[in-house]
């Protein structure tokens, strides 16, 4: 068999075309891999940083706020020792108790189990952030009105905790606010009146019936 293709005036031989048709697969196979190596990349995110100090820049209360901070440092610690906003409380630091509650996007997060690195994009919300030109809202008035808090550490976790709840779901049941503050522990035992401060926010009637949170009832 003649190493010439059989097209006449081709001027290339079988095995040049050949070897040619080879190259441009691998070149072909080569940006396909890098494109996707690419894409994969940008899905990952950024590489390691640290373990000093690096450009942190978090939207909290409708600003924008740049910070120089180690990865290891958590949204709570960024928020009270950087902000400095004190509204959030550390108490557990575990994420057990609820004190630290923020809003994520509208969204309740215990802000002490969150790094504060991975916190920059959405729009964070502290209790220093509801009141707006002096006016409280209707969770903060009913709270006071209600006299649903004593020594007040888990009472901004529980207002924001609240104030979550009733921008999902306007009229709630008293099934649903005990569902929705069972994550936040008040050592001094107000729930009766956060639970009536709930409803009263929510413009529903209060009675005395209103009966305790039972954490045991939500297993």
């Amino acid at each position: 068999m003649s190493d010439h293709l059989s097209s006449p005036g081709a001027g290339v031989d079988r095995r040049t075309f050949l070897k040619g048709l080879g190259t441009s697969a691998v070149t072909v196979a080569s940006v396909q891999v890098g494109a996707m190596a690419d894409e994969i990349g940008k899905m990952a995110g950024p590489g390691p940083q640290g373990p000093g100090a690096v450009p942190v820049t978090l939207n909290i209360n409708g600003e924008k706020k740049s910070f120089q901070l180690e990865p290891r440092v958590t949204l709570l610690d960024a928020l009270r020792n950087y902000g400095p906003l004190t509204g959030t409380k550390e108490v557990c630091d575990r994420g057990t108790c609820g004190a630290c509650t923020v809003l994520v996007d509208g969204k309740p997060v215990y802000s002490c189990m969150k790094l504060a690195i991975d916190a920059q994009g959405p729009e964070i919300t502290t209790v220093e952030g509801l009141a707006q030109n002096g006016q409280l809202t209707k969770v903060q008035e009913a709270f006071i009105e209600c006299d649903a808090l004593m020594c007040g550490f888990c009472t901004p976790g529980l207002v924001m905790a609240t104030t979550a709840l009733l921008a999902s779901n306007p009229t709630p049941t008293e099934d649903e606010i005990k569902r929705a503050c069972s994550g936040n522990i008040c050592r001094c035992g107000t729930y009766p009146n956060v639970i009536k401060a709930a409803l009263k926010a929510s413009g529903q009637s209060v009675t005395n019936t209103t009966t305790v949170l039972n954490y045991g009832s939500l297993a």
